[in-house]
């Protein structure tokens, strides 16, 4: 796991040095073993290093291999590739390293393009070809690493961190970013899910998951799409039964969770007590990992309306760690440390993110990193295997994309008229995009078409991404079984009956009934609750207020001051159809913009 950036000019300048130390000392943390730089005339890469496979010194990067004329930075994790070398060895190629970069490196030059097909990992990369200066990027099928770039007449630059590529693109050229009105809406009508390839910002982009993205020498782009998720299941499939499913579901998730114990360094589980996480643990635990280092986190709850709302679920957690025997670490955190470390939570998001499991998963993340450098986390799940409220009642629904729409958004567009600068105001464009990727093609059942979109859409830009960024922030490598594509696209086969029937998950319960205690099972569903960042009270409420208030959040006018003012005055009235805060969205994007100085 580590940070991947690079420039390439369109003409005879030599590129900014400056500038790639910029990005690289941004992305120190997701890289902090090691850093790397080639320059060679008008191009430029550099890489922070986290060593997880081939600890030692010839896995640097960048890494150049001369013989073929290539040269690589590289992002993620390969966990297939010994199998991968092997292929390659059996073709003549020499290696003179014992890591998954050169194995990269080396099936793209033998395959081209289509050696994406053969890898199992997550991974966002960047390859240079010596003698024609073309540029070949690339990003895994579930977007689970980023790559941003951005695009000028004069050069390319792109990086795994988008406040790294906006401070380069300051040194570049002393350019500021404008904000994109289509994003800007997106941010506060889709849940802050910005689909790619936007980003908040006009001119920055991200590459979209599964993409290839081919950048020659004179400017020119081309991208490819190398796969794509499919419901529609095959006349054999078609006369499977539960029990059929069910086997073929543990056998793929049996293979994620041991495929993520490559590398050569200990793995550990984030522990949430839920469904999820305690399946990793059951699993690991029955292919006889012993010692298991476990990770839960938990803060204080807040008293709303009458009713309190719990901080922690350790009640659960504690059930599998001692069930299995894990070595637990059980972290609490009380609301005055929430506060301190929200600065430095919000600054190492690569883009505003409105969910409060980001500070849980920041604060968890620091905990684990004094441990280890790597862990499963059970992210995903329940996008692929259907484990949200909506799920069901698609099973009914005669206008699937409105009524998805109507549960998930975070209000009407009339709202968000009411709400920013009119500049900003032009048609629904968040409805638009789910009408559109509900109609495409691949997925005939209303329940299929939401999936489809939780999975490829919405997990990329929310959960994987708050993953990514939080634990990268202390130089943790996150690793998510369910997210194996092999995984996915076996669940995206699975009969909707077989998803949401006991109210989501079902495959995976019945899974978990034969791994797990069913105390875990048949429970209410939970997440990382943080109430302090949902019921603003006392010195959280004065903490957003100043944000909103300062002179710089005047000067951008992003948000009309007399809905900034509605809100706070009755901030527990605005909360959102998915349980989040209007507060808090539009602090967080302020206090963003702000902590990155744009």
């Amino acid at each position: 796991m580590c940070g991947i950036c690079g420039i390439v000019r369109f003409s005879d300048h030599d590129v900014s040095v400056q500038s790639i130390e910029t990005m690289m000392k941004i992305m120190a943390s997701r890289g902090p073993d090691a850093r790397g730089m080639l320059v060679q005339g008008n191009t430029g890469l550099g890489h922070r290093r986290l060593k997880v496979f081939d600890l030692s010194e010839k896995s640097q990067q960048p890494m150049t291999d001369s013989e073929l004329g290539l040269s690589a930075v590289y992002n993620g994790a390969i966990y297939n590739y010994k199998k991968i070398r092997k292929e390659l060895e059996a073709k003549g190629y020499r290696f003179f390293s014992d890591g998954d970069t050169e194995v990269l490196l080396k099936a793209y030059h033998a395959w081209g393009k289509k050696a994406m097909n053969r890898i199992n990992g997550m991974f966002a990369f960047a390859i240079r070809h010596r003698d024609s200066g073309r540029m070949v990027l690339g990003r895994d099928r579930l977007g689970i690493k980023p790559l941003y770039y951005t695009m000028k007449a004069d050069h390319f630059s792109f990086a795994s961190s988008l406040p790294a590529l906006v401070k380069a693109e300051e040194t570049e050229e002393g350019t500021k970013q404008d904000l994109d009105p289509v994003a800007l809406h997106f941010y506060m009508s889709f849940h802050s899910i910005v689909p790619p390839p936007r980003t908040i910002f006009k001119d920055i982009r991200k590459l979209p998951p599964a993409t290839i993205m081919t950048l020659e020498a004179d400017g020119s782009i081309c991208e490819e799409n190398y796969w794509q998720l499919d419901f529609l299941r095959d006349s054999e499939e078609e006369k499977y039964s539960r029990e059929d499913w069910k086997e073929r579901i543990r056998y793929e998730l049996e293979g994620a969770v041991q495929r993520r114990l490559t590398g050569d360094v200990p793995v550990g589980v984030l522990l949430s007590g839920g469904l999820d996480s305690s399946l990793l643990v059951g699993l690991l635990a029955q292919a006889g990992q012993t010692g298991l280092n476990t990770f839960s986190i938990g803060f204080e709850g807040v008293k709303s309306g009458g009713e309190y709302e719990k901080g922690d679920e350790f009640e659960y957690s504690d059930i599998i760690a001692d069930h299995f025997a894990t070595n637990h670490h059980k972290i609490r955190v009380d609301s005055g440390e929430v506060l301190s470390s929200l600065e430095n939570c919000v600054r190492a998001m690569s883009e505003p993110m409105v969910s409060h499991d980001c500070i849980g998963f920041y604060l968890l993340s620091r905990e684990v990193s004094r441990h280890l450098k790597v862990v499963q986390s059970g992210q995903g799940a329940d996008e692929v295997f259907a484990g949200y409220h909506w799920y069901p009642p698609l099973m009914q629904s005669k206008n699937p994309a409105e009524d998805y729409a109507r549960v998930f958004t975070d209000g009407p567009h009339e709202e968000f008229a009411h709400a920013v600068h009119p500049r900003y105001v032009s048609q629904d464009y968040s409805r638009k995009f789910i009408q559109e990727h509900f109609a495409g093609p691949g997925a005939d059942a209303a329940i299929d078409k939401a999936l489809r979109m939780d999975t490829t859409v919405m997990l990329i830009d929310d959960p994987v991404k708050r993953v990514d960024n939080m634990t990268m922030a202390w130089g943790l490598e996150a690793r998510v079984p369910f997210l194996d594509h092999c995984l996915v696209e076996c669940a995206a086969k699975v009969p909707a009956e077989y998803k949401v029937r006991e109210g989501g998950k079902y495959i995976l319960k019945a899974i978990g009934r034969d791994v797990i205690p069913s105390e875990v099972i048949d429970r209410p569903k939970g997440y990382f609750p943080v109430p302090v960042l949902k019921y603003f009270r006392g010195p959280y409420l004065d903490f957003v207020r100043e944000i909103l208030r300062a002179p710089a959040v005047r000067e951008r006018e992003i948000f009309k001051r007399e809905y900034v003012s509605r809100v706070l005055e009755n901030p527990d009235s605005h909360i959102t159809p998915l349980r989040g805060s209007r507060l808090w969205q539009m602090a967080v994007l302020e206090y963003w913009l702000s902590i990155h100085q744009i």
